[in-house]
């Protein structure tokens, strides 16, 4: 029997559900209920697919999934919270971990299930062995892969968005960070990972941490 790898789970390479790509299908209109298929592919080729039901009744709002992981079938629902946007506009919705039971924009497929990246022990995030080059390029989308931590200091309980009648230095910061994400399309991620630039600079940095 092969040893047990031991490198991490990169948190940027599994399958993703997010609160943003939902929004962005339509699955999360007011008292609603929407069933269809998302699908991941890569350089054009279908790599996975899920059925989802997503249903934002005021009662009991969930996101059921239905899919097969390594020849078994997965059907479970993950609890859908939301909360009353500062910005006047609709609600902001989160999943509720079913690992955690605590709310999150995202959720990872890893070892069978959607949970978020609390609920693994082994995961890190690409960035945290990039290059120094590497984390220069990360600052010009960083901000994407960080919205949900902006998120969620936004709408902490004792965050304070005003003092005196003024918006504060740091509200105003998370909302030009948050409105900075929502500008990034999902095409200009895909062209960044596909690039050259980045597969060079990354393959030169694992074979730097392989030979020092």
């Amino acid at each position: 029997m092969p040893k047990p790898s031991t490198f991490p789970t990169l948190y940027n390479q599994v399958h993703q559900l997010s609160i943003s790509n939902l929004k962005e299908w339509e699955y999360l209109k007011h008292n609603k209920t929407a069933m269809g298929t998302i699908k991941w592919s890569s350089d054009g080729n279908e790599t996975a697919s899920i059925s989802i039901t997503v249903c934002t009744s005021k009662e009991n709002p969930f996101a059921q999934l239905d899919y097969s992981y390594n020849k078994t079938h997965l059907n479970y629902k993950v609890k859908l919270v939301s909360i009353p946007s500062n910005l006047g506009k609709g609600r902001i919705w989160y999943f509720l971990c079913p690992k955690t039971n605590l709310r999150f924009r995202i959720l990872y497929l890893i070892n069978g299930y959607f949970y978020h990246r609390n609920a693994f022990k082994n995961g890190i995030y690409e960035s945290q062995v990039f290059s120094k080059n590497l984390r220069l390029m990360d600052k010009t989308l960083g901000v994407y892969f960080g919205v949900e931590k902006l998120y969620t200091e936004l709408y902490k309980k004792n965050f304070k968005r005003y003092y005196a009648g003024k918006p504060t230095k740091r509200y105003l910061k998370i909302m030009e960070q948050i409105k900075k994400a929502d500008s990034i399309s999902p095409q200009e991620i895909k062209s960044f990972f596909r690039s050259r630039v980045f597969f060079m600079v990354f393959y030169q940095t694992i074979i730097q941490q392989v030979w020092v």
